[in-house]
């Protein structure tokens, strides 16, 4: 027997849209990123740092107030004094790296004046015990082209933005590789910075997903490489390392995509598409639809294994104008 229990969310209707393209966060700060991928490192290296840079893009002065690592693991630094109109500020990162040989991904939570929905930046990279070659780092290929994972995690993605990112892949052959990709989903376009790769060499490819108020929570956009003019089957090889899990903010729990991996022809990047509420003036809040479910858990209590079991929720409408639930 079995103890089961049921869990829903849900988002409310919405007309705003805040976040745009390019990074820009309420139509007031801009950042030259998001994400730093430090790649490979070791963990002889000692501390890594990673600067961004925020532009006040707005028409009054723009504060950083506050910027919280997600572990101790971080230390952070930012500059101070408002930033008028048009001028820049940076926010400093060090990993310091003294944690052993394993992937990291670290949250940095960024608090402006304005917008007052807090920004995620993130670190990441492996660290190495050892230095390993690139068929032991980039286990798996299609034909000559190497990846490290092919199920890529894009992050938080809001109604009305665009949300980029990339990931290192290598050419695990001895001659220069020419990549295309085919079956590109709708939402996604993917590029190499380098293209050919150098033979024995790394590049960075370069994804962007657009929103879409027909997605909502977690949604997979798919390429399939073509190298040098041929589709291949993923090749997987055992790992040299064993890797530790990583964990953030954005990380979700769930089984392995069936379409990804090995004997497969292409990779997935994921996000997780959710409303947009920063730009909300106190009116459109006021007028806000409040969603309320009747219980936040549904206990089935003891079930027999291969019994399929049903159960509901009653949500109901308090506020001002109408709820639309889009994903369970």
């Amino acid at each position: 027997m079995i103890t089961a229990v049921l869990l829903i969310a849900f988002c409310h209707l919405s007309w705003g849209q805040g976040s745009g393209a390019d990074n820009t966060f309420g139509g007031v700060v801009k950042l030259d990123k998001t994400v730093h991928d430090f790649g490979d490192i070791l963990v002889t290296d000692g501390p890594v740092s990673a600067t961004f840079t925020a532009t006040n893009v707005g028409d009054k002065p723009l504060v950083i107030y506050n910027v919280v690592s997600s572990c101790g693991c971080t230390d952070v630094d930012w500059t101070k004094k408002p930033l008028k109109p048009g001028e820049k500020g940076i926010i400093k990162a060090t990993y310091k790296n003294d944690e052993g040989g394993y992937p990291f991904d670290k949250n940095l939570t960024v608090y402006f004046s304005e917008p007052k929905q807090p920004v995620i930046l993130r670190l990441r990279g492996e660290s190495h015990k050892k230095k390993l070659s690139l068929s032991e780092l980039y286990t798996i290929r299609f034909g000559n082209l190497g990846f490290k994972e092919v199920d890529i995690k894009g992050g938080n993605l809001s109604q009305g933005q665009q949300k980029s990112g990339e990931v290192v892949v290598a050419n695990l052959g001895s001659k220069p590789l020419n990549v295309k990709f085919s079956d590109v989903s709708e939402g996604l376009s993917v590029r190499l910075a380098e293209n050919p790769i150098p033979a024995g060499g790394t590049t960075k490819l370069i994804f962007t997903v657009t929103s879409d108020r027909n997605h909502w929570g977690k949604n997979y956009y798919y390429a399939t490489p073509v190298v040098d003019g041929k589709s291949y089957k993923a090749v997987v090889r055992p790992a040299v390392e064993v890797k530790k899990e990583t964990a953030g903010t954005e990380a979700i729990v769930a089984d392995p995509n069936p379409e990804l991996g090995a004997g497969k022809s292409k990779f997935g990047i994921y996000t997780i598409t959710k409303e947009d509420f920063s730009s909300y003036t106190k009116e459109q809040r006021d007028m806000a639809p409040v969603p309320l479910a009747s219980e936040s858990t549904f206990s089935f209590g003891k079930v027999k294994a291969g019994t399929m079991v049903k159960g509901s929720y009653e949500i109901s409408n308090k506020g001002k104008s109408d709820f639309k639930l889009y994903k369970i």
